[in-house]
């Protein structure tokens, strides 16, 4: 279909059923707007022509708190803040992307020398062209715009919904959509890990690329990846994620030190990582771990063990519709980060607490209901909290007397990671 039909078709209504799947029905005045002027702003920068519209959902870790980098468990959700793309096919061999707020990027797809590009978004298209092309999948050039809702530091991962949303308009526009999502995953992570440098796990890009919740073993060879039907609205929560301001500066040594210390105590017992141990292992080599690697190191091996155990707990909750026994486990999750894992704070400035005093207050808000745990990496930035319905509207607010207005952002869980936004 034409941009300009498109765009036809928002003004008129014609995608309001397909806003209402994706985002629910009090967001569809808003993404008519969002998807309108994203649309003029691809008509206005690329011309006419057919033009697929797309959506990669942001997604939001729920358990497994530092346990993928020890080949262990995680669940994950696809959720309803997004990245958006109008693109169409150029012909000659230039991937054209324009992101809102940012410089268009123009990668010449026939180059095989690109330079020092890590760190940068054509570090991406290039690597995820380039994985496409060793995994055997077509590519070619292509012009698009994008808008993301999907917030840089909220934790809800923007980087890996952009990689996912680039293999994906190679998908759509080059290979009929015939590239399954965990694929398309998998090639986002190699994009990020060889040619954008950053050694990333694979749960954020399967997190926003399959939908809904998602389950991942990471302790074979490839991981493997399990789809959970769970209604999280339908079992009476939202999803709310508070940004507490913190400052993320300087942090690079805390996020690093809880993979080091895991793999460390592992070492002291002869393996790479820490599963397959137990916390028996652990209790028992207790004075010799505590003399080669100190007591934080020791803690956290027993928070691995823990969290890993807690996940799959989680998931059988979540098969057999135990919204009770799930919210249990997020909030011992959310105790042992603070407690053992210790990554609610950075001991190099323990004045600001933003993380402790966002946990403080949502337990006093809830009330025994519902469940709260840190989100992400922590250190800084933001918690999670599962919220009834009942009470959401008087969380948001008050908890943004703290934090400020636009600190709490409500989220669902969205089926569908990623989207075609226009059917054909």
């Amino acid at each position: 279909m034409l941009c300009s039909e498109i765009i036809s078709n928002i003004e008129k209504g014609v995608l309001d059923g397909r806003f209402k799947e994706l985002y629910g029905e009090d967001a569809v005045t808003a993404q008519r707007l969002r998807f309108k002027a994203a649309g003029e702003s691809f008509l206005s920068l690329y011309g006419d022509g057919e033009t697929v519209v797309l959506s990669v959902s942001g997604r939001s870790e729920i358990s497994g708190n530092h346990t993928d980098h020890n080949k262990g468990c995680v669940l994950a959700a696809s959720v309803d803040v997004d990245i958006i793309a109008f693109a169409k096919k150029s012909g000659d061999g230039v991937v054209r992307v324009k992101s809102a707020g940012f410089d268009e990027d123009v990668c010449d797809l026939s180059l095989k020398e690109h330079g020092d590009i890590r760190y940068s978004s054509r570090a991406i298209i290039y690597g995820v062209e380039d994985g496409f092309g060793k995994k055997g999948y077509v590519t070619g050039g292509f012009s698009a715009y994008t808008t993301s809702t999907v917030l840089k530091g909220s934790g809800l991962s923007s980087s890996a919904a952009f990689e996912d949303m680039i293999g994906y308009i190679f998908s759509v526009l080059y290979n009929g959509s015939a590239v399954p999502a965990v694929e398309i995953a998998k090639i986002s992570r190699y994009a990020e890990n060889e040619f954008f440098g950053k050694p990333c796990g694979l749960m954020d890009q399967v997190a926003c690329a399959v939908g809904g919740f998602v389950f991942i073993d990471f302790g074979g060879d490839e991981p493997v990846i399990e789809r959970i039907p769970f209604d999280l609205s339908a079992a009476g929560y939202d999803l709310c994620i508070v940004n507490t301001g913190g400052n993320h500066a300087d942090l690079n040594e805390d996020y690093a030190s809880v993979p080091a210390e895991m793999k460390a105590v592992a070492g002291l017992f002869g393996k790479k990582v820490l599963r397959g141990l137990t916390e028996e292992d652990i209790y028992e080599h207790l004075p010799y771990i505590r003399e080669k690697l100190g007591d934080r190191a020791a803690l956290r091996a027993i928070h691995f063990i823990r969290e890993n155990f807690r996940v799959n707990v989680q998931r059988k909750a979540l098969l057999e519709g135990d919204i009770g026994t799930f919210l249990g486990r997020v909030r011992a999750s959310g105790d042992s980060s603070y407690k053992y894992l210790q990554n609610v704070y950075t001991v190099k400035n323990p004045e600001e607490q933003g993380l402790s005093l966002a946990l403080c207050i949502t337990e006093r808000l809830l009330g025994g209901n519902g469940a709260f745990r840190v989100h992400g990496g922590g250190f800084a930035g933001t918690i999670q909290a599962f919220v009834p319905h009942r009470k959401t509207a008087d969380y948001k607010k008050d908890i943004e007397k703290i934090f400020g207005a636009g600190s709490c952002t409500v989220l669902h869980v969205r089926a569908e990671g990623l989207a075609p936004v226009v059917k054909e």
